[in-house]
């Protein structure tokens, strides 16, 4: 039987709008906050097949979701090539220095071994009863996001040092190794039972346009063909970008997903493939009532058009879990 999820993405079907989100694990769950607050380290709770499987299937024991997303980061990149991050509490990921001599000298089989709970993790997802007859979802950080955070060291937030670009051989060497290891990762998350790939470009919207081709486009369209050929489809997110119409047409994921400053409207006339999320995260901080409007406003924009419910973003970690009840029974009513 296919899933609710791939029969919208590969049957372009438009009776049904599956539904998962974003950080759809995390903060919100008091369930989540406790198991948070016996594991402080995050890159080891991360690693923790039992722990990070677990945190993944909180919200499918709570909400009737079509999709489960690992729990991970896409900074699990940049470790298993052996950079150090960590995750300051109020700060945010901080890295260490670029070593492009130790990372270059990463072997295959040490990067997989460092990361091989991620694909434990996957398996237990993928074999659990809570998963039945719906998706697992790994996923990556694009090149260009990982490069900002393995040069900038932190989030950009709003824009990058000047000096960021400088080294242009230092770039094209990380990015042709985060191409190779992007690829090994997408395989070892599929081989274990992930059934779509999602790519998080979180900075794309950070490049001007001249340079869009080199740092976004290529290479992610290496990975998003790479994730083809494994006959797995995958969901593109380049958060901010200006132009979602020429980044489909150049980079050609099986599905777009949209942020919540992009007009949906424009969307749905200029894009021709399945479109998930957009709905500002904050919407589920206000009431019912506005939250069930803004939730039946994307419901209608696209009930023509092959359409996943999801946010514009992830969910913020002070919602109310009664509050995604109430918008999944909002979206499953339609």
């Amino acid at each position: 039987m296919m899933s609710n999820i791939h029969n919208c993405l590969i049957n372009k079907d438009v009776e049904y709008n599956p539904i998962w989100f974003m950080r759809q694990a995390g903060r919100y769950l008091p369930e989540f906050r406790e198991i948070r607050k016996q594991n402080p380290d995050f890159i080891k709770l991360c690693l923790n097949e039992k722990l990070s499987s677990e945190i993944t299937l909180q919200p499918l024991k709570r909400f009737n979701l079509d999709a489960a997303i690992i729990f991970s980061d896409i900074l699990m990149l940049p470790y298993g090539l052996n950079q150090n991050v960590e995750f300051k509490k109020n700060i945010g990921p901080l890295l260490g220095n670029l070593d492009l001599e130790k990372i270059s000298d990463v072997k295959e089989a040490d990067f997989v071994e460092k990361l091989s709970p991620i694909y434990k993790l996957i398996e237990l997802v993928s074999n659990s009863q809570h998963t039945k007859n719906k998706t697992t979802i790994g996923f990556i950080g694009a090149p260009w996001t990982l490069l900002v955070y393995m040069l900038n060291k932190k989030s950009p937030k709003l824009s990058l040092n000047d000096n960021f670009y400088e080294d242009k051989h230092l770039i094209d060497k990380v990015l042709k190794i985060l191409d190779k290891f992007l690829k090994i990762h997408i395989k070892n998350q599929i081989d274990n039972g992930a059934q779509i790939i999602q790519i998080f470009d979180s900075w794309a919207g950070l490049l001007k346009e001249k340079d869009l081709s080199y740092y976004t486009y290529n290479p992610t369209l290496s990975l998003v063909n790479y994730v083809k050929s494994l006959n797995v489809p995958v969901i593109c997110f380049p958060r901010g970008i200006k132009n979602y119409k020429d980044y489909c047409e150049i980079v050609k994921p099986d599905t777009i997903c949209i942020d919540y400053e992009v007009d949906p409207i424009k969307i749905n006339k200029e894009i021709k493939i399945p479109v998930q999320g957009g709905m500002d995260p904050k919407v589920l901080l206000s009431d019912k009532e506005n939250l069930k409007k803004e939730a039946i406003k994307y419901l209608d924009i696209f009930k023509d058009h092959p359409y996943i419910f999801n946010l514009g973003h992830g969910i913020l970690p002070e919602t109310d879990p009664n509050m995604m009840d109430y918008l999944v029974k909002t979206v499953k009513d339609y």
